[in-house]
């Protein structure tokens, strides 16, 4: 639902600021069975250091439900209200199945690239460091 959300709201602050670049936005799932990770990879909006710090930060804080309350008042228009991640829990089913998570973000229109790291056996901590890793598994 992370994954889907972003690109929505990028879809929707490009309609905003009338920017269609004609960038196609969407969603891998690309399993690796030799070094048991998956990859969730999407061509969405990014998080800034901030957002990373408040969204993956803390269990039920929903940066889908703010965004919505950001576009949907003053006249900035309608955000969708069919986004899925209002809750803030979904991210975290990831530590189900995973003992580490990292999550690599580029905010839309910022240049730093970011990393976000936790381990299950400390859900309560995590790292965010700039990162100047590539991506091989675009395409």
């Amino acid at each position: 639902s992370n994954a889907a959300d972003a690109c929505d709201k990028k879809r929707f602050l490009r309609v905003q600021e009338n920017a269609d670049t004609g960038e196609k936005l969407g969603i891998k799932v690309i399993p690796n069975k030799e070094s048991r990770t998956l990859i969730i990879e999407d061509t969405g909006i990014g998080m800034s250091k901030e957002e990373l710090q408040k969204n993956l930060g803390r269990i039920a804080q929903s940066g889908t439900a703010k965004f919505i309350e950001e576009y949907g008042k003053d006249g900035k228009g309608e955000a969708s209200q069919n986004l899925i991640g209002k809750f803030g829990v979904g991210f975290y089913s990831a530590f189900l199945v995973a003992d580490k998570v990292e999550v690599v973000t580029k905010k839309y229109g910022e240049t730093e690239q970011l990393r976000w790291i936790s381990e299950s056996k400390s859900m309560d901590q995590f790292k965010i460091m700039s990162d100047s890793s590539t991506f091989p598994y675009e395409s």
